[in-house]
């Protein structure tokens, strides 16, 4: 690995001691501090000062080749990856350019990759269908092994259990045209469990576009690791309410607010007098990380708070995760990364430890009742996962609660129809006085839209979205998401008018019957669209040869239907359909998402032949 001649450029503009066209040159000892930044690599001069002196001794001025042989040798021992998890004490960053705008340059976090690669080598070593990809020995390998689409399509299925059929994925050698297949089934079934996967394609990913890459599999870990912080997975969770607050008050935490409630809740136990704030400097001296560790550990796993006697705070770092290493819990962070506060990988810690060893009992007996959650339905992961998909922000958890501001609501509205929204009347700062009334106005302003975009919102106001009120909500939300859905639709038509229902189902049978297929529907509840018969044939309408004939059973049972929706649904995220539907909304033939699923399919179709 050496320097790119853009960066021997910015050093050259930069230090006039260096000759751009024979990239020679030196530099003086103060100033490679500032040289290794411009390269992208930020180092605490703590940290850079024993490396220099191990490299050049007393030496003030550096030959500039020696200093980029040091930088070079750095990035590498930062980047190593070790059976143990421990990294070398050095954080940085390095910038890449997208492939798309070669003007925009992206930071990578080398702790990230680090991080991420051995997530991916600890979780999925066990599959058999990647014995020849894994483990990742160096983070740098990471977008080569993606390529073919195969990590990434387990690792959603690690993230949502049963998310992708893996009949649909292609296994054994594979040609570009294969991998590809394989990518864009993983982008879209991503989309599909809530990833924002806006302005990503499979080119991306095999191209290993590293900020992409990388945001990508962040998010599926966050899904994974935040998945679990809830009432089902932890009963014991009611423990963290104060005394005025109600389980309701648990919905309006987002997961990083339950986390850091947790901890808290264990440091009043422990000896400590800490409380914690935030995942970057309140851990940076693993004080509360040492105590935490110990509250929540039996006593079998012989945890100390031995860490706490050592002065130095990186060391001390490194004593404290081999305490978490009794709970095997030494996962995402280095000591460097718990000193230099990274908040990425120290929640993703946090959330680890919560995950594996709460140690919140769970209710009596006598309030079991009282403390049980009303499980989120499937409409309503359905229309969360479609709103995260989309990239709003802030992230939603829980829809009656992270929409009463009205805030994401405007953002799906702009998504639909960008500019419809006018900044001018939309409020994005609440005080606590007049704050509630502020919420109310974003709503009203809301349904106001959606009147104006002929939804049919008869008795439905603001103050209902802020309320939380789930009917209206969820009827909110579908006109949304339906909307949105032809509004993609329109663009792919000719006029780019947007087809009515008539429109979809004429599409759909036109294009069964051009294929020399028998089948046909009269409507999104005809009761044909039960096996999946229908919507398989589409797809391999739009695409021939996507569908495996040998996997289609005559099945007309209930578990039959179920595996046969479930294939089809991936083979029409395979040829590239952002469907959303789940099996039992085929089965159950569901008439809102049958249409969403015809129409996803025909926006395909529409983009396949203009494509072509």
């Amino acid at each position: 690995m050496s320097l790119t001649s853009e960066q021997w450029k910015e050093l050259a503009d930069r230090f006039k001691t260096i000759r751009l066209t024979t990239q020679e040159g030196h530099l003086e000892r103060k100033e490679i501090q500032e040289a290794y930044k411009i390269l992208g690599l930020d180092i605490p001069t703590y940290e850079l000062r024993p490396l220099l002196d191990r490299a050049f001794g007393a030496k003030e001025i550096m030959d500039v080749k020696d200093v980029v042989q040091l930088y070079v040798k750095i990035r590498e021992e930062k980047t190593e990856v070790t059976k143990n998890w421990k990294v070398k004490s050095v954080t940085g960053t390095y910038k890449t350019k997208s492939a798309k705008q070669d003007a925009v340059q992206h930071t990578i976090r080398f702790e990230e990759e680090v991080a991420f690669v051995d997530f991916i080598n600890k979780q999925l070593k066990e599959d058999e269908q990647l014995m020849h990809l894994l483990p990742v020995q160096h983070p740098s390998q990471l977008y080569s092994e993606l390529q073919d689409g195969l990590i990434l399509c387990k690792l959603i299925n690690l993230t949502v259990p049963g998310t992708i059929d893996e009949r649909a994925i292609n296994t054994g050698e594979m040609h570009v045209f294969k991998r590809m297949e394989n990518l864009t089934l993983a982008l879209k079934s991503a989309q599909s469990i809530g990833v924002n996967i806006v302005n990503i394609d499979s080119k991306d990913l095999f191209d290993g576009t590293a900020h992409l890459v990388l945001g990508i599999i962040w998010q599926l870990i966050r899904i994974k690791l935040f998945n679990q912080i809830n009432l089902q997975h932890c009963p014991g969770l009611f423990r963290l309410l104060r005394d005025s607050e109600s389980l309701e008050d648990l919905h309006k935490m987002s997961p990083e607010e339950i986390l850091l409630r947790w901890v808290n809740y264990h440091l009043a136990g422990s000896e400590s007098e800490r409380t914690m704030i935030n995942f970057t400097s309140d851990v940076a001296d693993s004080e509360v990380y040492t105590h935490l560790l110990y509250q929540i550990a039996a006593p079998e796993h012989g945890v100390t708070l031995e860490p706490l006697n050592t002065r130095d705070v990186l060391e001390r770092a490194d004593r404290m995760l081999k305490e978490a290493e009794k709970l095997d819990s030494r996962e995402f962070i280095s000591a460097q990364d718990v000193v230099g506060g990274n908040h990425k990988l120290n929640m993703a810690f946090v959330a680890n430890l919560f995950n594996k060893h709460p140690n919140l009992p769970g209710p009596d007996p006598e309030v079991e009742e009282t403390v049980e959650e009303i499980p989120e339905t499937r409409e309503e992961k359905t229309y969360r996962n479609w709103i995260n998909s989309m990239g709003v922000d802030p992230y939603v958890s829980w829809i009656y609660n992270d929409l009463q501001d009205g805030l994401v609501l405007l953002q799906l509205f702009n998504a639909i129809q960008p500019g419809v929204v006018d900044s001018k009347k939309v409020i994005t700062k609440f005080r606590n006085i007049g704050g509630m009334l502020a919420k109310i106005q974003n709503c009203n302003y809301a349904v106001e839209l959606g009147k104006q975009m002929g939804f049919s919102l008869v008795g439905v106001q603001g103050k209902d979205i802020v309320d939380g009120n789930r009917t209206l909500t969820l009827a909110l939300l579908w006109q949304l998401m339906r909307a949105y859905t032809l509004s993609v639709l329109g663009k792919c038509t000719r006029d780019g008018d947007v087809p009515t229902d008539k429109d979809i189902l004429k599409w759909a049978n036109e294009k069964l019957r051009s294929s020399g297929k028998s089948s046909s529907i009269h409507s999104f509840h005809d009761p044909k669209i039960s096996n999946a018969t229908v919507i398989l044939e589409l797809i391999e309408a739009i695409k021939p040869g996507v569908i495996d004939i040998e996997l289609i059973k005559d099945d007309d049972s209930e578990g039959g239907k179920l595996k046969s929706a479930k294939y089809a649904i991936n083979c029409g995220r395979k040829i590239g359909a952002a469907i959303y539907a789940l099996p039992e909304d085929i089965v159950e033939v569901n008439p809102k998402m049958v249409m969403t699923v015809l129409a996803c399919l025909m926006a395909q179709d529409c983009k396949m032949k203009a494509s072509t």
